[in-house]
């Protein structure tokens, strides 16, 4: 039988997680941009809890990259320079055409079946612009070609590399020609998983990570602030 001390640690390390998932999923899912300010008091009486679970999920994820601590002044959705986004996509490229090339060597039946279904539901959903499911089924089928690599290592740092920059990678807008390549690109993946074929998809998904740079620059960058317009001078004024 548990003791009152044991079962209250329980219930404490349920709810740290339980707020560390909810503020990430806020922040993944674009409701808090980057560069803005975590509004502690607000968060709190959403989530009804006290500050302390929530400053400790706020620790919890400046150390993954998501939140940026600042001195005196609470903490922010952190937000990704040129340079950064480079690096990372260098990373998570390499990640996923690793877990590519193992995934075509150790997948289960059910797992490309699975996959395969995603595959299919997403691009229904796209078709009638339910980019919402759309980008959830995205998601779904990158995890799962992880997770069928079958390298618990490679799946860790995949999922708290690539959480740095999921929220732009699935929800940013993207142009036409985008669209189709993603589309293409998902037809092909299904393919090559299912002639078991490492090389090329460990090229595709390298090149897929690849063309997400545009569209993640954009979403992470800060906008433009207006140019400074002297007024004309007036005659009195003039010499």
């Amino acid at each position: 039988m548990n003791s009152p001390l044991h079962s209250e640690n329980i219930v404490r390390r349920s709810l740290h997680h339980e707020v560390v998932e909810k503020l990430r999923e806020l922040i993944l899912s674009g409701e808090l941009e980057p560069r803005s300010r975590v509004n502690e008091m607000a968060l709190c009486e959403r989530f009804g809890i006290s500050r302390t679970p929530l400053r400790e999920a706020i620790k919890l994820l400046s150390a993954e990259g998501l939140l940026e601590l600042l001195p005196n002044r609470g903490a922010r959705v952190a937000a990704l320079t040129d340079a950064e986004i480079d690096e990372i996509l260098e990373v998570v490229g390499a990640l996923e055409a690793t877990g590519g090339e193992l995934a075509c060597e150790r997948i289960t039946e059910d797992e490309l079946q699975m996959i395969e279904v995603a595959t299919c539901a997403m691009i229904e959903a796209w078709r009638v612009k339910d980019y919402h499911t759309y980008f959830a089924l995205n998601k779904q089928i990158h995890d799962a070609m992880i997770a069928a690599a079958g390298n618990n290592t490679l799946r860790g740092t995949y999922f708290s590399l690539s959480g740095r920059v999921q929220r732009a990678r699935y929800t940013a807008h993207k142009t036409e020609e985008q669209w189709a390549r993603a589309i293409d690109d998902h037809n092909l993946m299904v393919i090559l998983l299912r002639r078991r074929d490492g090389v090329a998809l460990a090229k595709l998904m390298r090149d897929h990570i690849r063309s997400k740079r545009a569209i993640i620059s954009a979403a992470f960058s800060a906008p433009a602030k207006p140019k400074r317009v002297n007024p004309p001078m007036s005659p009195a004024n003039s010499t």
